[in-house]
């Protein structure tokens, strides 16, 4: 899994084993260099907007360690239902369940069902108070 990483992520809560992070904008040296000496980071991803504001010295930095920065374009709000719930969706779908018997038996709104089947292929989630991406 990767993490998002914003500039008030608390960055001691992401797991040792984590090897990508994205980051939104960037953020402090002292977190970076954190993430990079204490984490098993291999790959870092962000948008154009946020490598354009990330100093050349850091990118430097960032290589130096063997890590790679690729540019990824992540649009749209995590999901925040579980998902062992979205899973639970998905499979009462596949059972041929109309979405008002899914909305009954889960007791999520008929328009959030929809937007979930609709789009499936999401993958990045709600996790406490943090973004996760899936793939």
């Amino acid at each position: 899994m990767k993490y998002s990483v914003t500039e008030t992520t608390n960055v001691q809560g992401i797991p040792r084993d984590t090897t990508e992070i994205h980051l939104v904008r960037p953020i402090k040296k002292e977190k970076l260099e954190f993430l990079l000496n204490n984490r098993s980071i291999r790959k870092i991803t962000l948008s154009t907007s946020c490598l354009k504001r990330l100093p050349k010295k850091t990118q430097r930095k960032i290589k130096e360690k063997g890590v790679s920065i690729s540019i990824e374009k992540r649009r749209g709000r995590p999901i925040g239902l579980p998902l062992e719930k979205i899973q639970e969706i998905v499979e009462l779908r596949k059972d041929y369940q109309s979405i008002r018997d899914i909305e009954r038996i889960t007791d999520i709104p008929k328009s959030t069902i929809h937007y979930l089947l609709k789009y499936a292929d999401r993958t990045k989630i709600k996790k406490g108070n943090s973004v996760v991406y899936l793939k």
